[in-house]
């Protein structure tokens, strides 16, 4: 039988300077190389052999690969069995807004020591963004949480993270962003877009947000919009409509968010409280 190799690249139109690779392989070997973004990736099948940072590795399935900008690294399957991984490749320039929200000085990088991590956290959040950049339904505030959640990751791995206690004190500001989200939920807004609104630097809004509410900005758009669908559905409003007119991209995206809250899909939810 034929070995296959498969190597499936994505981008999303909303997520510029993030590329996903899909990649199967059976007998095919990298040359030595280095990227100049982040590569996050998780071994889905097989084994993965690779040499980096002056150490050989070998990742089993579930294992977590992280390369930082300029790590000299290799790769080929390790085993009989097909090799199955998904990879994420991200420019620094994409995490700074992240970074700096998270209290990274400006012109610092979080490097990450150890390439081969057994972290079900990080595990968890590079197969969730890889899948949202895979589904085209995905709504900007998906991608920029799921981005944002991975940042959180990097930043705790590379010891940096800095989170400020909330205040009692509410920025106008903040207030005039919640306002923007509340007027905007049916649209496809990103998180540009609410900070304009509050006209504040990207960075500095996420910051100040999470830091005086608790939760981000993209956490916080998806919960108003969960919330105004359940207020919907006791209305009787069709599950059709509800997703249309509180901004989800469609029936199976409202089912999945509102299941994660509920645990229940909308038309369950539904049937019970109108009885």
């Amino acid at each position: 039988m034929k070995p296959d190799n498969s190597f499936q690249f994505i981008t999303s139109p909303h997520l510029a300077g993030v590329t996903l690779l899909h990649a199967t392989m059976s007998d095919f070997s990298y040359d030595k190389h280095a990227h100049e973004e982040y590569a996050i990736g998780v071994t889905l099948k097989g084994r993965q052999d690779f040499f980096c940072q002056r150490a050989f590795h070998r990742s089993p399935p579930g294992g977590v690969l992280i390369f930082n900008p300029e790590d000299v690294h290799d790769g080929c399957s390790g085993d009989t069995q097909e090799l199955e991984y998904r990879m994420l490749y991200i420019h620094p320039e994409v995490f700074i807004p992240q970074f700096r929200a998270l209290g990274v000085r400006q012109g610092q990088l979080p490097r990450i020591s150890g390439t081969l991590l057994d972290d079900m956290i990080l595990r968890q959040q590079t197969l969730k963004l890889s899948a949202l950049m895979e589904n085209p339904a995905t709504t900007n505030i998906e991608l920029e949480s799921g981005l944002f959640q991975l940042s959180h990751s990097l930043v705790r791995r590379g010891g940096q993270l800095n989170e400020q206690p909330p205040t009692n004190r509410i920025d106008t500001l903040l207030l005039r962003a919640k306002e923007y989200i509340h007027a905007h939920l049916n649209q496809n807004i990103s998180i540009d877009d609410i900070a304009s609104a509050a006209t504040m630097s990207k960075y500095h809004f996420i910051r100040l947000f999470r830091s005086q509410f608790g939760i981000t900005p993209h956490q916080y758009v998806i919960n108003c919009r969960i919330n105004n669908a359940r207020k919907a559905l006791e209305t009787g409003e069709s599950v059709i409509d509800v997703a249309t007119d509180c901004g989800f991209s469609d029936i199976s995206h409202l089912n999945r968010r509102f299941k994660r809250s509920y645990g229940m899909t909308p038309k369950q939810y539904q049937l019970q409280i109108t009885r």
